[in-house]
């Protein structure tokens, strides 16, 4: 008996596990296909929230969805691993061993054959090569760095609550490199959730006098890839809260106590976390011949399918791929990996019945920027508001949290996401307001 053709998705961010779910439903459950999922985390987050987790104001274990449940659920295989290589010819991904914590290998490398080949690891944070950044700076490119900075802010502060001797310059200070959406998410979510924390205990902390944010940015404003409008609202309610705003400061070095920048400026940082720019994983430069650009991103055709082989497709941060009328690629957005995702599902299908690929056409419906517990700013833009509207306040709140209630429903579908969404909201009433441990 002949196998079903199998179809493997590496990377289970927004878009690869929402491609899976779907492809699951239509064809793993019809045996059309073999489905299967390669992730080297056995739980999935939806990137946005990483800034709510290092923050504190999110508990990792109520919102992580694990990988093999949601396979069971929804018809496809999940294996755990981290691609290593790729063999075209041979028509396999090559993936890296998995070991445990403490240097024990689990699982040896393999190699797993495919039929069609989806790419969708996601991107890196870039830092540039800066002297010290890898070092002494928290990139949050997954949720266990948002977890590790959150572990570090609460231990400095405990350590700054009961020391006898008087806090030195940079202690309960956060430098944050980066001024895009999830430096400024960072910045505005820490300002709340250090608040908070200091209020459980921690007397001899004053939040106001003792806890410092810093937000650094090269370009001549923060937020700079979205309208200025937005940055300008954005930027007038963090220095109201207290967060100093750097704009045209491009950082030089990270040291154990703060960072320097081009101009010979010193900002005192206990904590530095580095949010500017992104760049695709190294090992996409070195997957079989397969082309890349500059920042490692795979180059994919208009079908999303690799320049230099139909059977592989890319989508996500990942993946470069053409924006027409628009300089450069399809913007590194959970909104593009969501409409990517739809389309691969339509495009995976119709290949395996011999049709042609289906092109992609991003659709950009705006920004949102959530500023914590005191607002959410943003524009909308499409048929569906006639061009584009401006959103502040309650109703962009309401927004922003509507992205991750689609997100859910694509891969849980309405009743579940809907008694999930109930009971978060029982939770976030009956527990702290920042996590303590």
């Amino acid at each position: 008996m002949t196998r079903p053709p199998r179809i493997v998705i590496v990377g289970g961010g927004a878009g690869g596990l929402e491609l899976a779910t779907r492809l699951g439903d239509r064809l793993g459950r019809r045996r059309r296909a073999e489905v299967v999922l390669v992730d080297k985390s056995p739980t999935h987050l939806w990137k946005p929230l990483l800034h709510e987790v290092a923050a504190g104001t999110m508990d990792l274990d109520d919102y992580a969805l694990e990988y093999l449940a949601q396979a069971r659920w929804h018809h496809f295989r999940f294996q755990l691993g981290e691609l290593m290589g790729l063999d075209r010819g041979a028509k396999e991904v090559k993936l890296a061993p998995v070991v445990d914590t403490d240097g024990t290998e689990l699982i040896p490398a393999r190699a797993l054959g495919y039929d069609l080949l989806v790419i969708a690891i996601g991107s890196r944070t870039n830092d540039f090569g800066t002297p010290g950044a890898a070092q002494y700076a928290i990139s949050l490119d997954d949720a266990q760095d948002a977890e590790r900075f959150r572990r570090r802010l609460i231990r400095a502060c405990l350590r700054a609550n009961f020391q006898r001797e008087p806090l030195s310059e940079e202690q309960l200070h956060v430098a944050i490199v980066g001024a895009g959406a999830t430096g400024v998410e960072l910045a505005a979510e820490l300002h709340n959730s250090t608040r908070e924390l200091v209020a459980y205990g921690f007397e001899r902390i004053d939040p106001e006098r003792d806890i410092r944010l810093a937000l650094i940015e090269a370009a001549p404003r923060i937020l700079p890839a979205l309208p200025e409008r937005l940055a300008s609202s954005a930027e007038k309610l963090l220095r109201e809260l207290g967060v100093r705003v750097l704009t045209g400061e491009r950082v030089t070095e990270v040291t154990p106590k703060g960072v320097r920048t081009a101009s010979g400026a010193f900002v005192p940082a206990e904590l530095t976390v580095w949010a500017a720019g992104i760049k695709a994983p190294d090992v996409l430069a070195r997957l079989d011949g397969l082309e890349v650009n500059r920042l490692n991103q795979l180059v994919v055709q208009q079908t999303l399918q690799a320049t230099r082989d139909p059977d592989i497709f890319a989508l996500g941060d990942c993946a470069c791929c053409p924006w027409p009328g628009h300089e450069g690629c399809v913007p590194p957005r959970a909104q593009a990996a969501h409409q990517q995702a739809s389309v691969l599902a339509k495009t995976l299908e119709r290949r395996l019945q011999g049709k042609p690929a289906l092109p992609f056409r991003y659709r950009d419906f705006g920004s949102l920027v959530s500023l914590g517990e005191y607002s959410t700013v943003g524009n909308l833009m499409g048929a569906l508001v006639g061009g584009a509207l401006w959103v502040e306040g309650m109703f962009a709140r309401l927004m922003y949290r509507s992205l991750y209630t689609m997100h859910l429903y694509a891969l849980h579908g309405f009743v579940k996401t809907f008694f999930d969404t109930l009971a978060r909201l029982i939770l976030r009433r009956i527990e702290p307001r920042v996590k303590l441990h």
